[in-house]
């Protein structure tokens, strides 16, 4: 079996129990990983620390990075990559749930094509336990239709990516200077020829709170927006009149009052969850 890393960036204000829920996630999956590194982006909590302390006591494949001061998501990451033994890399966020079986479907999806880059999947949102998912977060499958989405929207739920580092870092790796570095990431490496795939079935719980949609309002989130679809533009990925639809639909959902917001993310951008 391939072997692989995980990698994961904790800052302060993450929450201990959402942090284990995280780990224990990632230590029960049906195929574990070789080695889990965790960058700790700037000084944590005693009861961050406190976790993080178990775990590298019960697992000798979980390491820890510490950043002297907070960096930010796409710094903590580069620094990361520099540490993953491994080429197949598997990112997960400290606050969401990895299915049991998350590692092992999309590992043996790549030993058995090994011309893909990267790796991902659907998402179940959910909030305060998993039995409570309320929207899926769902992405195309193929390379050809994630390129054409990737053109108006994120085509990859960045938690749920496994990748090969060596192409990420043809493509230059997370740059900050562009939010969300993700998606960014995604084009450039889309654009150097990568071939991507999502499994059309959710393989991550992400944790949705009220403040994570409010987080994502404002005039600074509209800004980001512009920005970086200007950039789009300009390395020739997108065509001028797609800049300006693009702008016009983000900066409107991006400066709606909360309660409008939310519905438009809830009603048009997801798919509700059908319970049984």
């Amino acid at each position: 079996m391939t072997r692989f890393s995980v990698l994961l960036s904790l800052y302060a204000k993450e929450k201990p129990e959402f942090l284990n829920q995280a780990l224990l996630s990632i230590f029960d999956q049906s195929l574990r990983a070789d080695e889990v590194i965790l960058v700790e982006d700037g000084p944590l909590t005693d009861e961050l620390y406190a976790i993080l302390n178990q775990y590298k006591e019960t697992y000798t494949e979980f390491k820890t990075i510490r950043l002297t001061q907070n960096m930010g998501l796409g710094k903590a990451l580069n620094e990361g990559l520099k540490h993953c033994t491994y080429d197949i890399v598997a990112r997960m966020d400290t606050d969401d749930i990895a299915k049991p079986d998350r590692f092992e479907k999309q590992i043996k999806f790549l030993e058995n094509n090994p011309e893909y880059d990267l790796v991902g999947s659907w998402v179940d949102e959910f909030k305060g336990n998993i039995n409570n998912v309320l929207t899926i977060r769902k992405v195309p499958e193929s390379t050809k239709d994630i390129y054409e989405y990737c053109k108006s929207r994120c085509p990859v739920n960045h938690p749920t990516v496994i990748f090969k580092k060596q192409a990420v870092l043809q493509a230059g790796g997370y740059l900050t200077e562009y939010f969300p570095e993700d998606y960014f990431l995604w084009i450039r490496m889309l654009m150097n020829g990568s071939k991507f795939y999502n499994f059309q079935e959710s393989l991550l719980y992400f944790r949705e709170s009220d403040d994570t949609i409010k987080r994502r309002g404002g005039w600074k989130y509209a800004w980001n927006d512009i920005h970086i679809q200007k950039k789009f533009y300009n390395i020739g990925f997108i065509s001028f009149r797609q800049f300006l639809g693009n702008c016009l639909i983000r900066c409107c959902v991006r400066i709606f009052p909360l309660k409008l917001r939310k519905f438009f993310y809830m009603n048009f951008l997801r798919k509700k969850a059908i319970h049984s």
